[in-house]
């Protein structure tokens, strides 16, 4: 890969269940319209993203297209061409599928969600420069949680507990060709979302998932297990920000990322 790589970005932007409690508790049609510092989340996003020199596209998966008239700065940017719509599916999967295939497959893919109401452009030129610069056909972005702990002490997180460290996932994955792979993976991850250690046993085997369990696999190893599997070679990306680990989730979440921005 060469260092100007470019890249087309993809933005799921679909609620996950109907009547979600962000969207309710900021009185907006879907979560991607709630309010933060004054700009639907969605916009910011968008924002992000387009000042980013290696994100040379933008397509938005979702959210459906009636609500759209309801957040007019978005069908201004639909209308005159800046972002290209799509319309999502029932999943998050299925979506990231559907939007991939509006790509050239040759185009790198930098796939992130229309939640992630702290991102930058800084983060994102980070994380694309970083990316860029492996030679692997998956990037998946990581923060140290100890990091994202000392900024957001409030804010209960997922984490991945391994011998090199704790980390919280980004919601930020940048996919070459081969990479697209991963994704029917994705897919079966989410039908197995109520059995995980029956997909984690079959993907990892179980000598890492008791490797994990007793506190000894690492990062590494488990991406190598994976990449096993697929066949898709995959390397997390460690981003020195503790915003690229804040997404909002919770309606409670609205207020946390509000506090930040009005601190910053």
């Amino acid at each position: 890969m060469t260092q100007h790589t470019s890249y087309a970005a993809v933005v799921l932007a679909a609620d996950r269940t109907a009547n979600d409690a962000v969207a309710s508790q900021a009185g907006v049609a879907c979560k991607a319209f709630a309010s933060v510092g004054g700009t639907p989340m969605i916009i910011r996003v968008l924002d992000a993203l387009a000042a980013t020199h290696r994100v040379q596209s933008i397509i938005l998966c979702g959210p459906p297209e009636a609500l759209l008239p309801q957040c007019p700065e978005l069908v201004k940017r639909i209308e005159s061409g800046q972002i290209i719509w799509v319309a999502n599916e029932n999943s998050p999967s299925r979506s990231a599928h559907k939007a991939l295939a509006q790509v050239n497959e040759h185009t790198r893919v930098l796939l992130t969600t229309a939640d992630h109401a702290l991102l930058t452009p800084e983060i994102v030129q980070y994380f694309l420069e970083v990316s860029s610069a492996v030679d692997c056909d998956v990037t998946v972005g990581m923060t140290d949680y100890e990091l994202i702990k000392a900024a957001f002490p409030r804010r209960k997180k997922t984490v991945i507990r391994l011998r090199d460290g704790n980390f919280c996932g980004c919601n930020l994955y940048t996919f070459n060709q081969q990479g697209r792979e991963l994704i029917s993976f994705w897919r079966r991850a989410e039908e197995q979302r109520k059995r995980p250690w029956r997909l984690v046993g079959r993907v990892l085997g179980w000598r890492a998932v008791l490797s994990y369990l007793f506190g000894f696999l690492t990062m590494t190893q488990a991406l190598k297990s994976v990449s096993a599997k697929t066949g898709v070679r995959i390397q997390a990306i460690r981003l020195p920000f503790a915003e690229a680990g804040i997404d909002v989730d919770k309606a409670e979440d609205l207020q946390l990322v509000e506090s930040h921005l009005n601190k910053r």
